[in-house]
Protein backbone atom coordinates (compact mmCIF):
# COMPACT_ATOMS: atom_id res chain seq x y z
CA UNK A 1 0.00 0.00 0.00
CA UNK A 2 2.50 2.29 0.92
CA UNK A 3 4.65 1.34 -1.98
CA UNK A 4 1.25 2.14 -4.36
CA UNK A 5 1.49 5.78 -2.46
CA UNK A 6 5.01 6.13 -3.30
CA UNK A 7 4.41 5.90 -6.60
CA UNK A 8 1.55 8.02 -6.79
CA UNK A 9 3.25 10.97 -5.65
CA UNK A 10 6.61 10.07 -7.72
CA UNK A 11 4.53 9.97 -10.75
CA UNK A 12 2.47 13.27 -10.12
CA UNK A 13 4.92 15.39 -9.09
CA UNK A 14 8.00 14.01 -11.13
CA UNK A 15 8.39 18.05 -12.37
CA UNK A 16 8.75 18.95 -9.29
CA UNK A 17 12.15 17.29 -9.37
CA UNK A 18 13.45 20.42 -11.22
CA UNK A 19 14.85 23.23 -9.25
CA UNK A 20 13.67 25.53 -12.13
CA UNK A 21 10.35 24.50 -12.29
CA UNK A 22 10.25 24.40 -7.92
CA UNK A 23 10.94 28.07 -8.26
CA UNK A 24 8.33 28.85 -11.20
CA UNK A 25 5.60 26.50 -9.46
CA UNK A 26 6.07 27.63 -5.48
CA UNK A 27 6.05 31.30 -6.87
CA UNK A 28 2.70 31.02 -8.77
CA UNK A 29 1.10 29.21 -5.61
CA UNK A 30 1.19 32.62 -4.08
CA UNK A 31 0.40 34.90 -6.96
CA UNK A 32 -2.29 32.60 -8.45
CA UNK A 33 -3.99 32.84 -4.90
CA UNK A 34 -3.88 36.91 -4.76
CA UNK A 35 -5.19 37.32 -8.29
CA UNK A 36 -8.22 35.38 -7.34
CA UNK A 37 -9.10 37.06 -4.25
CA UNK A 38 -8.88 40.34 -6.65
CA UNK A 39 -10.89 38.63 -9.67
CA UNK A 40 -13.77 37.74 -6.91
CA UNK A 41 -13.89 40.91 -5.26
CA UNK A 42 -13.87 42.79 -8.60
CA UNK A 43 -17.03 40.65 -9.99
CA UNK A 44 -18.65 41.57 -7.07
CA UNK A 45 -18.03 44.89 -6.83
CA UNK A 46 -19.07 45.53 -10.27
CA UNK A 47 -22.26 43.69 -10.01
CA UNK A 48 -23.17 45.52 -6.68
CA UNK A 49 -22.35 49.30 -7.86
CA UNK A 50 -23.96 48.37 -11.74
CA UNK A 51 -26.44 45.96 -10.64
CA UNK A 52 -25.98 44.90 -14.46
CA UNK A 53 -25.17 41.96 -15.95
CA UNK A 54 -24.42 43.09 -18.75
CA UNK A 55 -21.79 45.49 -17.56
CA UNK A 56 -20.20 42.70 -15.55
CA UNK A 57 -19.55 40.86 -19.18
CA UNK A 58 -18.20 44.77 -20.77
CA UNK A 59 -15.51 44.16 -18.03
CA UNK A 60 -14.54 40.81 -19.39
CA UNK A 61 -14.31 42.05 -22.61
CA UNK A 62 -12.46 45.01 -21.61
CA UNK A 63 -9.82 42.55 -20.47
CA UNK A 64 -9.90 39.86 -22.62
CA UNK A 65 -9.97 41.95 -26.10
CA UNK A 66 -6.75 42.45 -26.17
CA UNK A 67 -6.24 38.79 -26.29
CA UNK A 68 -8.36 38.35 -29.00
CA UNK A 69 -6.76 41.31 -31.10
CA UNK A 70 -2.84 40.83 -30.42
CA UNK A 71 -2.03 37.13 -29.09
CA UNK A 72 -1.15 36.32 -32.76
CA UNK A 73 1.30 39.00 -32.21
CA UNK A 74 2.34 38.04 -28.85
CA UNK A 75 3.16 34.66 -30.04
CA UNK A 76 5.82 36.45 -32.54
CA UNK A 77 7.47 38.01 -29.33
CA UNK A 78 7.58 35.03 -27.73
CA UNK A 79 9.40 33.26 -30.50
CA UNK A 80 12.08 35.79 -30.22
CA UNK A 81 13.07 37.13 -26.51
CA UNK A 82 14.02 35.38 -23.55
CA UNK A 83 10.75 34.04 -22.17
CA UNK A 84 12.47 34.64 -18.43
CA UNK A 85 12.91 38.54 -18.78
CA UNK A 86 9.06 38.87 -20.49
CA UNK A 87 7.95 36.83 -17.74
CA UNK A 88 9.67 39.25 -15.16
CA UNK A 89 7.91 42.55 -16.69
CA UNK A 90 4.77 41.09 -17.20
CA UNK A 91 4.63 40.24 -13.77
CA UNK A 92 5.98 43.98 -12.34
CA UNK A 93 3.14 44.86 -14.85
CA UNK A 94 0.43 43.04 -12.72
CA UNK A 95 1.91 44.37 -9.80
CA UNK A 96 1.54 47.76 -11.07
CA UNK A 97 -2.57 47.04 -11.99
CA UNK A 98 -2.91 45.97 -8.51
CA UNK A 99 -1.30 48.54 -6.72
CA UNK A 100 -3.36 50.84 -8.79
CA UNK A 101 -6.79 48.88 -8.01
CA UNK A 102 -5.77 48.83 -4.14
CA UNK A 103 -5.77 53.13 -4.11
CA UNK A 104 -8.13 53.68 -5.91
CA UNK A 105 -10.35 51.38 -3.88
CA UNK A 106 -8.75 52.82 -0.81
CA UNK A 107 -9.06 56.39 -1.32
CA UNK A 108 -12.51 55.91 -2.23
CA UNK A 109 -12.74 57.10 -5.79
CA UNK A 110 -13.16 54.15 -7.36
CA UNK A 111 -15.46 54.65 -10.50
CA UNK A 112 -16.85 52.07 -12.82
CA UNK A 113 -14.42 52.99 -16.01
CA UNK A 114 -11.55 52.97 -13.82
CA UNK A 115 -12.34 49.07 -13.46
CA UNK A 116 -12.76 48.98 -17.36
CA UNK A 117 -9.42 51.01 -17.91
CA UNK A 118 -7.48 48.84 -15.55
CA UNK A 119 -9.29 45.59 -16.70
CA UNK A 120 -8.12 46.15 -20.43
CA UNK A 121 -3.92 47.03 -19.36
CA UNK A 122 -4.22 43.58 -16.94
CA UNK A 123 -5.41 42.16 -20.65
CA UNK A 124 -2.81 43.51 -22.55
CA UNK A 125 0.36 42.11 -19.87
CA UNK A 126 -1.86 39.13 -19.86
CA UNK A 127 -1.47 38.87 -23.36
CA UNK A 128 2.45 38.69 -23.08
CA UNK A 129 2.39 36.53 -19.96
CA UNK A 130 0.10 33.46 -21.31
CA UNK A 131 1.79 32.69 -24.50
CA UNK A 132 5.31 32.94 -23.04
CA UNK A 133 4.51 31.17 -19.72
CA UNK A 134 3.36 28.15 -21.41
CA UNK A 135 5.78 27.90 -23.96
CA UNK A 136 8.53 28.44 -20.86
CA UNK A 137 7.79 25.19 -19.18
CA UNK A 138 9.32 23.10 -21.80
CA UNK A 139 12.72 25.13 -20.89
CA UNK A 140 12.02 24.42 -17.17
CA UNK A 141 11.56 20.53 -17.52
CA UNK A 142 11.81 19.50 -20.78
CA UNK A 143 9.95 17.76 -23.55
CA UNK A 144 9.58 14.39 -21.75
CA UNK A 145 7.80 15.92 -18.83
CA UNK A 146 5.79 19.25 -20.51
CA UNK A 147 2.55 17.87 -19.89
CA UNK A 148 2.91 16.41 -16.36
CA UNK A 149 4.29 20.45 -15.47
CA UNK A 150 0.92 21.86 -17.38
CA UNK A 151 -0.81 19.47 -14.98
CA UNK A 152 0.66 20.40 -12.19
CA UNK A 153 0.71 24.23 -13.03
CA UNK A 154 -3.20 23.56 -13.32
CA UNK A 155 -3.14 22.24 -9.63
CA UNK A 156 -1.72 25.13 -8.19
CA UNK A 157 -4.17 27.65 -10.76
CA UNK A 158 -7.18 25.45 -9.32
CA UNK A 159 -6.21 25.31 -5.92
CA UNK A 160 -6.05 29.00 -5.63
CA UNK A 161 -9.70 29.29 -7.06
CA UNK A 162 -10.68 27.15 -4.47
CA UNK A 163 -8.94 29.22 -1.87
CA UNK A 164 -9.00 32.53 -3.60
CA UNK A 165 -12.90 33.12 -3.78
CA UNK A 166 -13.14 31.85 -0.13
CA UNK A 167 -10.76 34.11 1.42
CA UNK A 168 -11.76 36.76 -1.01
CA UNK A 169 -15.61 36.42 0.11
CA UNK A 170 -14.52 36.36 3.63
CA UNK A 171 -12.38 39.45 3.30
CA UNK A 172 -15.11 41.80 1.69
CA UNK A 173 -17.94 40.91 4.28
CA UNK A 174 -14.93 41.41 7.09
CA UNK A 175 -12.88 44.47 5.42
CA UNK A 176 -13.74 45.22 2.25
CA UNK A 177 -12.75 44.99 -1.24
CA UNK A 178 -9.60 47.21 -0.68
CA UNK A 179 -7.74 44.38 1.38
CA UNK A 180 -8.82 42.09 -1.42
CA UNK A 181 -6.43 44.29 -3.88
CA UNK A 182 -3.89 45.04 -1.48
CA UNK A 183 -3.24 40.94 -0.98
CA UNK A 184 -3.14 40.51 -4.85
CA UNK A 185 -0.25 43.19 -4.98
CA UNK A 186 1.91 41.40 -2.56
CA UNK A 187 1.51 38.17 -3.66
CA UNK A 188 3.35 39.10 -6.97
CA UNK A 189 6.49 39.65 -5.06
CA UNK A 190 7.01 35.81 -4.61
CA UNK A 191 7.01 35.50 -8.16
CA UNK A 192 8.86 37.86 -9.36
CA UNK A 193 11.95 36.82 -6.77
CA UNK A 194 11.07 32.83 -7.86
CA UNK A 195 11.76 33.88 -11.64
CA UNK A 196 14.74 36.19 -11.41
CA UNK A 197 16.22 32.84 -9.47
CA UNK A 198 15.35 30.53 -12.20
CA UNK A 199 19.00 29.29 -14.61
CA UNK A 200 18.34 28.65 -18.01
CA UNK A 201 20.18 28.25 -21.10
CA UNK A 202 19.89 30.82 -23.75
CA UNK A 203 18.13 30.08 -26.97
CA UNK A 204 20.79 28.41 -29.45
CA UNK A 205 19.75 30.16 -31.87
CA UNK A 206 20.20 34.13 -32.11
CA UNK A 207 17.60 36.18 -30.37
CA UNK A 208 16.05 38.22 -33.40
CA UNK A 209 15.22 41.75 -32.52
CA UNK A 210 13.47 43.05 -35.47
CA UNK A 211 11.00 40.69 -37.33
CA UNK A 212 8.81 41.18 -40.02
CA UNK A 213 5.29 40.52 -37.78
CA UNK A 214 2.72 39.62 -40.28
CA UNK A 215 4.50 36.92 -42.49
CA UNK A 216 5.71 35.35 -39.08
CA UNK A 217 1.93 35.21 -38.02
CA UNK A 218 0.81 33.74 -41.34
CA UNK A 219 3.88 30.78 -41.55
CA UNK A 220 2.72 29.75 -37.65
CA UNK A 221 -1.13 29.69 -39.36
CA UNK A 222 0.11 27.79 -41.90
CA UNK A 223 2.23 25.58 -39.61
CA UNK A 224 -1.28 24.67 -37.88
CA UNK A 225 -3.29 23.99 -40.71
CA UNK A 226 -0.89 21.76 -42.41
CA UNK A 227 -1.71 19.38 -38.97
CA UNK A 228 -5.44 17.95 -38.92
CA UNK A 229 -4.79 17.29 -35.32
CA UNK A 230 -4.43 20.80 -34.55
CA UNK A 231 -7.17 22.54 -36.71
CA UNK A 232 -9.66 20.12 -35.06
CA UNK A 233 -7.92 21.06 -31.30
CA UNK A 234 -8.01 24.55 -32.34
CA UNK A 235 -11.90 24.14 -33.95
CA UNK A 236 -13.14 22.69 -30.50
CA UNK A 237 -11.15 24.61 -28.51
CA UNK A 238 -12.76 27.96 -30.01
CA UNK A 239 -16.83 26.84 -29.53
CA UNK A 240 -16.22 25.32 -25.94
CA UNK A 241 -14.04 28.32 -24.61
CA UNK A 242 -16.21 30.72 -26.39
CA UNK A 243 -19.62 29.51 -24.85
CA UNK A 244 -18.85 27.57 -22.58
CA UNK A 245 -15.99 29.38 -20.00
CA UNK A 246 -17.79 32.19 -19.04
CA UNK A 247 -17.77 31.41 -15.15
CA UNK A 248 -16.96 34.76 -14.39
CA UNK A 249 -20.09 36.39 -15.88
CA UNK A 250 -22.71 33.61 -15.23
CA UNK A 251 -21.88 32.50 -11.65
CA UNK A 252 -22.53 36.42 -9.72
CA UNK A 253 -25.80 36.56 -11.81
CA UNK A 254 -26.99 32.83 -11.33
CA UNK A 255 -26.09 32.89 -7.64
CA UNK A 256 -27.98 36.28 -6.98
CA UNK A 257 -30.87 35.93 -9.21
CA UNK A 258 -31.34 32.19 -9.75
CA UNK A 259 -30.41 30.93 -6.24
CA UNK A 260 -31.31 34.08 -4.17
CA UNK A 261 -27.69 34.12 -2.90
CA UNK A 262 -25.45 36.65 -1.58
CA UNK A 263 -21.55 37.45 -1.68
CA UNK A 264 -20.62 33.84 0.19
CA UNK A 265 -23.27 31.97 -2.34
CA UNK A 266 -20.91 33.57 -4.79
CA UNK A 267 -17.74 32.81 -3.81
CA UNK A 268 -19.11 29.07 -2.66
CA UNK A 269 -19.81 28.65 -6.21
CA UNK A 270 -16.48 29.50 -7.36
CA UNK A 271 -14.72 27.71 -4.73
CA UNK A 272 -16.49 24.65 -5.81
CA UNK A 273 -15.70 25.55 -9.73
CA UNK A 274 -11.80 25.16 -8.38
CA UNK A 275 -12.32 22.31 -6.69
CA UNK A 276 -13.93 20.39 -9.38
CA UNK A 277 -10.65 21.60 -11.60
CA UNK A 278 -8.58 21.10 -8.77
CA UNK A 279 -9.19 17.41 -8.53
CA UNK A 280 -8.85 17.20 -12.33
CA UNK A 281 -5.48 18.54 -12.43
CA UNK A 282 -4.56 16.16 -9.98
CA UNK A 283 -6.04 13.19 -12.40
CA UNK A 284 -4.36 14.85 -15.34
CA UNK A 285 -0.77 14.98 -13.66
CA UNK A 286 -1.17 11.50 -12.48
CA UNK A 287 -1.71 10.03 -15.74
CA UNK A 288 0.29 12.04 -18.39
CA UNK A 289 2.69 9.02 -18.20
CA UNK A 290 0.40 7.84 -20.52
CA UNK A 291 0.61 10.65 -23.31
CA UNK A 292 -1.79 12.71 -24.35
CA UNK A 293 -5.58 11.20 -24.97
CA UNK A 294 -7.17 13.43 -27.76
CA UNK A 295 -10.34 11.52 -26.64
CA UNK A 296 -10.70 13.28 -23.37
CA UNK A 297 -10.68 16.62 -25.78
CA UNK A 298 -13.96 15.59 -26.87
CA UNK A 299 -16.13 13.96 -24.30
CA UNK A 300 -15.07 16.51 -21.88
CA UNK A 301 -16.06 19.73 -23.89
CA UNK A 302 -19.67 18.09 -24.72
CA UNK A 303 -20.03 16.71 -20.54
CA UNK A 304 -19.34 20.41 -20.28
CA UNK A 305 -22.51 21.92 -22.46
CA UNK A 306 -24.45 19.13 -21.00
CA UNK A 307 -23.41 19.87 -17.57
CA UNK A 308 -24.53 23.57 -17.46
CA UNK A 309 -28.02 22.81 -19.16
CA UNK A 310 -28.68 20.56 -16.02
CA UNK A 311 -28.63 23.69 -14.30
CA UNK A 312 -31.75 24.85 -14.50
CA UNK A 313 -33.48 21.59 -13.25
CA UNK A 314 -32.77 22.77 -9.39
CA UNK A 315 -32.58 25.69 -7.56
CA UNK A 316 -31.24 23.88 -4.53
CA UNK A 317 -27.80 25.26 -3.63
CA UNK A 318 -26.46 21.87 -2.24
CA UNK A 319 -26.83 20.54 -6.18
CA UNK A 320 -26.10 23.10 -7.69
CA UNK A 321 -22.84 22.88 -6.04
CA UNK A 322 -21.95 19.67 -7.07
CA UNK A 323 -23.42 20.91 -10.79
CA UNK A 324 -20.52 23.68 -10.97
CA UNK A 325 -17.96 21.66 -9.16
CA UNK A 326 -18.29 18.99 -11.94
CA UNK A 327 -18.47 21.97 -14.67
CA UNK A 328 -14.86 22.59 -13.14
CA UNK A 329 -13.77 19.26 -13.49
CA UNK A 330 -14.56 18.92 -17.14
CA UNK A 331 -12.98 22.28 -18.09
CA UNK A 332 -9.65 21.21 -16.47
CA UNK A 333 -9.48 18.49 -18.30
CA UNK A 334 -10.60 20.18 -21.54
CA UNK A 335 -8.17 22.79 -21.15
CA UNK A 336 -5.20 20.48 -20.39
CA UNK A 337 -5.32 17.69 -23.05
CA UNK A 338 -6.11 20.78 -25.20
CA UNK A 339 -2.72 22.87 -24.11
CA UNK A 340 -0.75 19.14 -24.49
CA UNK A 341 -1.96 18.77 -27.83
CA UNK A 342 -0.63 22.01 -29.01
CA UNK A 343 2.35 21.56 -27.07
CA UNK A 344 3.31 17.72 -27.96
CA UNK A 345 1.95 18.08 -31.79
CA UNK A 346 4.38 21.54 -32.22
CA UNK A 347 8.16 22.24 -32.85
CA UNK A 348 10.37 24.36 -30.74
CA UNK A 349 10.88 27.11 -33.87
CA UNK A 350 6.47 27.34 -33.63
CA UNK A 351 5.55 26.40 -30.15
CA UNK A 352 5.28 30.39 -29.15
CA UNK A 353 3.34 30.74 -31.93
CA UNK A 354 1.27 27.74 -31.86
CA UNK A 355 0.59 28.78 -27.89
CA UNK A 356 -0.34 31.96 -28.85
CA UNK A 357 -2.81 30.62 -30.79
CA UNK A 358 -3.93 28.25 -27.91
CA UNK A 359 -4.38 31.68 -25.73
CA UNK A 360 -5.90 33.44 -28.47
CA UNK A 361 -8.41 30.50 -27.79
CA UNK A 362 -8.74 29.96 -24.46
CA UNK A 363 -8.95 33.72 -23.39
CA UNK A 364 -8.84 35.80 -26.53
CA UNK A 365 -12.69 34.30 -27.54
CA UNK A 366 -13.99 35.77 -23.88
CA UNK A 367 -14.64 39.08 -24.81
CA UNK A 368 -17.15 37.25 -27.46
CA UNK A 369 -18.87 35.15 -24.65
CA UNK A 370 -18.67 37.72 -22.04
CA UNK A 371 -20.45 39.73 -24.22
CA UNK A 372 -23.62 37.61 -25.35
CA UNK A 373 -23.95 35.91 -22.61
CA UNK A 374 -24.05 39.44 -20.43
CA UNK A 375 -26.38 40.55 -22.91
CA UNK A 376 -28.79 36.98 -23.07
CA UNK A 377 -28.99 37.36 -19.03
CA UNK A 378 -29.61 41.23 -19.09
CA UNK A 379 -32.97 40.47 -20.86
CA UNK A 380 -33.65 36.57 -19.82
CA UNK A 381 -32.70 36.87 -16.49
CA UNK A 382 -30.39 34.86 -14.42
CA UNK A 383 -31.53 31.42 -15.12
CA UNK A 384 -30.97 31.95 -19.21
CA UNK A 385 -26.79 32.39 -18.68
CA UNK A 386 -25.65 28.35 -17.98
CA UNK A 387 -28.75 27.64 -20.72
CA UNK A 388 -27.26 29.96 -22.91
CA UNK A 389 -23.51 28.68 -22.71
CA UNK A 390 -24.57 25.11 -22.52
CA UNK A 391 -27.18 24.70 -25.58
CA UNK A 392 -24.76 26.79 -27.99
CA UNK A 393 -21.60 24.63 -26.74
CA UNK A 394 -23.50 21.10 -27.81
CA UNK A 395 -25.01 22.60 -30.77
CA UNK A 396 -21.81 24.17 -32.20
CA UNK A 397 -19.61 20.92 -31.24
CA UNK A 398 -22.47 18.28 -33.31
CA UNK A 399 -21.81 20.93 -36.03
CA UNK A 400 -17.87 20.01 -36.23
CA UNK A 401 -17.87 16.50 -34.80
CA UNK A 402 -20.21 14.82 -37.61
CA UNK A 403 -18.35 16.51 -40.37
CA UNK A 404 -15.29 15.25 -38.98
CA UNK A 405 -16.22 11.72 -37.41
CA UNK A 406 -13.80 9.65 -39.14
CA UNK A 407 -10.63 11.47 -37.38
CA UNK A 408 -12.82 11.74 -34.15
CA UNK A 409 -13.04 8.16 -34.10
CA UNK A 410 -9.30 7.63 -34.48
CA UNK A 411 -9.37 10.15 -31.43
CA UNK A 412 -11.51 8.18 -29.24
CA UNK A 413 -9.86 4.40 -30.57
CA UNK A 414 -6.85 5.62 -28.99
CA UNK A 415 -5.42 4.70 -25.59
Amino acid sequence: MLKKVGNFFKTTFRSLHYRNFRLFWFGQCISLTGTWVQRTAQTWLVYSVTNSPFKVGLVGVAQFLPMLVLSLFAGVVVDNVSKKKLLVLTQVLFLAQAIAMTTLTGLGIIQYWHILLLSFLFGLTQTLDMPARQSFFIELVGPENVTNAISLNSTIVNLARIIGPALSGFLMAKVGVTTCFFINAVSFLPVIIGILMIRVKEPAAPVRHHVNMVPEIADGLRYIRQNRTLVLDALIMAVVCTFAFNNDVVIPVFAREYLGLGVNGYSGLLSMAGLGAFCAALVMAYRSSMGVSKRLLVFSGCAIGLLQLSTILTKQYPISMIQIMLIGFCNLIFLNTANSIFQVHSSNEYRGRVMSVYSFLNMGSTPVGNFLVGTVMEYAGGDSGYLFCGGATVLLLALIIIPAHKEIARWIKEK
